[in-house]
């Protein structure tokens, strides 16, 4: 069997396998697969390409499958949905179990229709075909200690977010009451607390509630700070950190992510990987430019501009070459565009620390 391609459909459960030979036509087909079979099924395959959409337990397959001598490559599921509906009008039960894909569908699971056969059968096809593009961009596949890693990253995110909504639910609930607080999340909490024995009714049971469940996450979220700095002692989070407006947090999201920058060529690339490049409306040999993309991880490319700003806003007391080019960027671009330059040049310096480690020159 002279399998060079195999596209996997991922799921829970159930998955979707589609390999092609030299030729491009298809040589394997598993539009049904189940998850305790599939490792072995993998494993009884010639050594080849396997593309896969960047979903949840992506990284984990890819991992196992590189243990066969299997070569992974993740791609974004937005860049695989052009191809899946290439050529066809609509997505439905009807078009997807029309003749000629009804057949291919074999025996089928338990709660699964010839319709949701098909659509598998397609997806695999479709990863297939979003693979062989020349200029496709694909997904880093992390290493254990990268996700675990990253866990932390998410984790903390979590418990900030769940924070920041109990505050924003005092306020909501307090302005019930005629008691309207500003933004400020210091003074959120300041006020309500002096405005606690006040309140009437159960008002006071359920603010003073929310007021310690906000109190508890600000100890968790002080916990996973701290296993942030643990993180950030060793190299290259270390190293990262000499740039400026590259902190702890942003250095270890950064080494989690994308560990040695090794699948991007260049600084540029990575910079367009995370969304911070403009993008481009040009016809005609008239380039048109726009907005940064916002492609990319939101995670990393909002602490990327966070740090950003703070390189800006400290640079009005500084001399050296950096904070010299900041204000003049400022003085004819603007605030923003200045943030994202200053993000965008930081990921660049960044992907060059972590590809060439200490072979680094750090700009003074």
């Amino acid at each position: 069997m002279s399998i060079v391609m195999l596209g996997i459909d991922l799921a829970k459960n159930v998955f979707a396998l589609h390999g092609l030979n030299e030729a491009g036509r298809v040589e394997f087909k598993r539009p049904t697969l189940a998850r305790a079979r599939l490792l072995e099924t993998v494993a009884a395959l010639p050594p080849c390409t396997v593309p896969m959409e960047s979903c949840s337990g992506a990284h984990h397959w890819a991992r196992e499958f590189s243990k066969f001598g299997h070569t992974c490559k993740l791609i974004a599921p937005k860049f695989v949905t052009p191809f899946r509906m290439s050529g066809r009008r609509s997505k439905n039960d009807a078009a997807d179990a029309e003749p000629g894909h009804r057949q291919s569908c074999g025996l089928g699971v338990p709660g699964e229709g010839p319709g949701h056969c098909a659509r598998r059968a397609l997806q695999g096809a479709a990863i297939c075909a979003a693979a062989q593009k020349p200029d496709m961009r694909f997904v880093p596949v992390k290493s254990l200690d990268q996700q675990t890693r990253l866990m932390v990253h998410r984790a903390r995110q979590g418990f900030v977010d769940t924070r920041t909504a109990l505050i924003n639910r005092i306020r909501g609930l307090l302005s019930e009451l005629g008691i309207v607080l500003p933004l400020k999340a210091a003074t959120v909490r300041r006020e309500a607390t002096l405005r606690l024995e006040e309140l009437p009714g159960w008002a006071n049971t359920v603010i003073g509630d929310l007021l310690s469940e906000v109190s508890h996450l600000d100890g968790r979220i002080a916990e996973y700070d701290a296993h942030i700095r643990l993180m950030a002692r060793h190299d290259p989070a270390r190293q990262l950190m000499r740039l400026c407006g590259i902190g702890e947090t942003t250095a270890t999201a950064l080494v989690a992510m994308v560990g040695n920058g090794h699948d991007f060529k260049s600084g540029r690339q990575f910079a367009a990987w995370l969304g911070l490049v403009p993008s481009q409306y040009s016809s005609g040999g008239k380039v048109r430019l726009g907005r940064i993309t916002k492609a990319g991880d939101a995670y990393l490319r909002t602490l990327l501009i966070l740090g950003a700003r703070a390189v800006l806003a400290a640079a009005k007391d500084k001399t050296d070459a950096v904070s010299t080019w900041a204000k003049k960027l400022e003085e004819r671009r603007g605030y923003w565009k200045t943030v994202v330059a200053i993000a965008a040049k930081n990921a660049r310096m960044a992907w060059a620390v972590l590809r060439k480690g200490e072979e680094f020159e750090y700009p003074s």
